[in-house]
């Protein structure tokens, strides 16, 4: 018998890495839904129309959230991908930075990830399932990347901190990836970034399909190498 086809929810995949991530796993074969904050027709996705399913929801909206979750409760996914999260304000510092940027930029970049990741832990497959999380090398306090992007970075490391909260207080039976996806030439990462993005979704979709089982949580970049946290 041919195997299963795998199937995924993206979170966060209107450009960039949430959408070329989208295309990777679709070329895979992979049955992807895959979410925006506002519908768009300029995705280039018409090739797979049988494989993908397009949903809205902005996660920083409690109500637009569960209405989505009750949307796909019915479903079981191989891996539930939460990459929805912004680049916050740009040059600012901690002494720079305005009560309703730091807000914006925490919100979104830690607080609502691991909300919607509560809600939507009974739609990950338990045992071979896999829950994500974009995050960045600049969270890692046992480096000294952080200082570039030092508002951003606080952001991400605070993804990290509460993520491993979250493992520790739902003890579930899948594996829970945090993942830096490199320096990327996208709309935050910048034209001098390392890599492009197929790049990128190439190698974390080789992880994704790796760590299938593995039951772990790790911090792990698109190579699938250890980041200390």
């Amino acid at each position: 018998m041919p195997p299963a086809t795998k199937s995924a929810l993206i979170i966060g995949a209107s450009r960039g890495l949430g959408l070329g991530l989208t295309k990777e796993l679709l070329h895979r074969g992979w049955q992807v839904t895959a979410t925006v904050r506002t519908a768009s027709k300029e995705m280039g996705l018409e090739e797979f129309h049988s494989q993908v399913t397009l949903d809205t929801v902005d996660i920083n909206n409690r109500r637009a959230v569960d209405a989505f979750v009750e949307r796909v409760k019915s479903h079981s996914y191989d891996v539930v991908f939460i990459n929805a999260g912004i680049g916050g304000p740009e040059g600012k510092t901690a002494e720079t930075v305005t009560e309703e940027e730091m807000a914006h930029l925490f919100m979104t970049n830690a607080i609502s990830p691991v909300r919607l990741a509560y809600k939507l832990l009974p739609t990950v497959k338990p045992g071979t399932g896999i829950l994500a999380f974009m995050t960045s090398i600049l969270g890692s306090v046992a480096t000294d990347s952080g200082m570039f992007a030092p508002i951003y970075s606080a952001s991400k490391a605070a993804l990290n901190k509460l993520t491993r909260g979250f493992v520790a207080d739902v003890k579930a039976d899948i594996t829970v990836l945090s993942m830096h996806p490199g320096w990327v030439k996208t709309d935050m990462g910048g034209e001098g970034a390392d890599i492009d993005v197929a790049t990128s979704v190439k190698g974390m979709a080789d992880v994704l399909e790796s760590k299938a089982g593995s039951g772990k949580h790790e911090y792990l970049d698109y190579r699938g190498k250890t980041i200390p946290w």
